[in-house]
């Protein structure tokens, strides 16, 4: 919500720290809502065979267009999430965290950009695609390897939010272990599309403790509307 200054110039009825933690919650909703509509629905695990998504893109489910039609929202959500992060980390604090903030938000735009050539496959492999099995393998090993850039935006705004007292350790800890989860995973990709076996866990893991903690982020910034470079 903008309201005008004395001086005529637009500004924000809220500190934009306030707006970014907001952003990053309701961008962790929506990811939470997106995977309980369509995991009951049959979708896919990653590893899973081209059989399996055969049975699930090849009849869709009737929610299946409504979700993935949320995907432009997630990034602009996440987006702004990332912006904040790196405006309340801008300068770092005493010790300095501006050069992993500044990682973290590029890992914010890496996982978008990735997420969006997921969703355009997705939408792909549901408008007939799933016939041809390397489109399946290609959307498969992307969101894999979208691990990579969770990693970064995790660990980079982990350690920016350390060193500028912006988290608690705790959140710091959990932000690292997942971004841990997912480097692994992403890692470890030509091994988890060939099986069903336990390594899998590990993204989903990952993927969990990536939720929780962008809501505990996004509830650092609204609590910090103070911080310096967190208002415009």
């Amino acid at each position: 919500m903008l309201t005008l200054s004395k001086e005529g110039g637009a500004r924000s009825a809220l500190p934009f720290s306030v707006t970014g933690g907001l952003a990053g919650i309701g961008f962790a909703a929506l990811i939470l809502l997106s995977n309980a509509v369509l995991v009951p629905a049959g979708l896919p695990a990653p590893g899973a065979g081209h059989a399996d998504a055969l049975d699930f893109y090849g009849s869709p489910p009737a929610a299946l267009p409504a979700v993935l039609a949320l995907g432009p929202l997630t990034w602009v959500l996440s987006t702004v999430f990332a912006a904040a992060a790196l405006a309340a980390l801008w300068g770092g604090g005493p010790r300095g965290g501006t050069g992993w903030a500044l990682v973290g938000f590029a890992g914010v735009l890496l996982q978008n950009g990735t997420f969006l050539a997921v969703t355009a496959l997705r939408f792909a492999l549901a408008d007939g695609g799933v016939g041809t099995p390397g489109l399946w393998a290609f959307q498969d090993a992307l969101f894999l390897l979208n691990g990579t850039f969770l990693a970064l935006a995790l660990t980079g705004f982990s350690l920016g939010g350390l060193r500028a007292g912006l988290i608690g350790r705790g959140l710091g800890r959990l932000g690292l272990v997942a971004a841990a989860l997912h480097a692994a995973s992403a890692t470890l990709t030509p091994l988890i599309r060939d099986g069903d076996g336990p390594l899998g866990l590990l993204g989903l893991t990952g993927w969990l403790l990536w939720t929780g903690w962008l809501i505990g982020y996004g509830l650092a910034l609204v609590r910090r509307p103070g911080d310096v470079g967190a208002r415009s």
